[in-house]
């Protein structure tokens, strides 16, 4: 996957998890840096629990997963 479409997967990703949060997002550049962090996490989390997806699905799921936990971390920290 060309570096365009991973930055466009995770601009995608970091919307979707933001929609699912119940937040407004943070702009397309904001939602591209939560959504490419959440791939790395997702990717990270779902080989430790022995779940690989393959294609664009499996790579977008993983991200927005990956986003879902990144953000709820983030509010966690901020509330503290």
């Amino acid at each position: 996957m060309g570096i365009i479409w991973f930055l466009l997967l995770g601009a995608l990703a970091g919307w979707l998890a933001a929609k699912l949060m119940q937040g407004r997002g943070f702009g397309f550049l904001g939602n591209m840096a939560v959504g490419v962090v959440g791939a790395v996490l997702g990717g990270f989390l779902f080989r430790m629990v022995g779940v690989h997806g393959g294609g664009m699905m499996g790579s977008l799921v993983t991200a927005v997963v990956g986003a879902i936990v990144l953000l709820f971390l983030v509010g966690l920290v901020k509330r503290n």
